[in-house]
């Protein structure tokens, strides 16, 4: 499935939950999505937590760590 550029999604607003990155502008972090996984919720526990997510949110959290953690191999290569 192709998803758009999760750039587009993922929001960093220096006023907003500390300028952490956020999903679409709003108050949640892409931290909080990834501990949530990581804390064994399924994606459907999540959207059904917070129904205004979207899978599309979930997975370019994903891709946003996936994306930082890639940058930080580079620095160190």
């Amino acid at each position: 499935m192709f998803m758009k550029n999760y750039r587009d999604i993922i929001t960093v607003e220096p006023g907003k939950c500390g300028g952490k990155p956020c999903i679409r502008g709003m108050r949640i972090t892409v931290y909080d999505i990834l501990e949530y996984l990581a804390s064994g919720m399924t994606k459907e526990q999540i959207l059904g937590d917070f129904p205004y997510l979207t899978e599309e949110d979930i997975r370019a959290c994903l891709q946003y760590a996936a994306d930082r953690e890639h940058q930080q191999m580079a620095v160190y290569a």
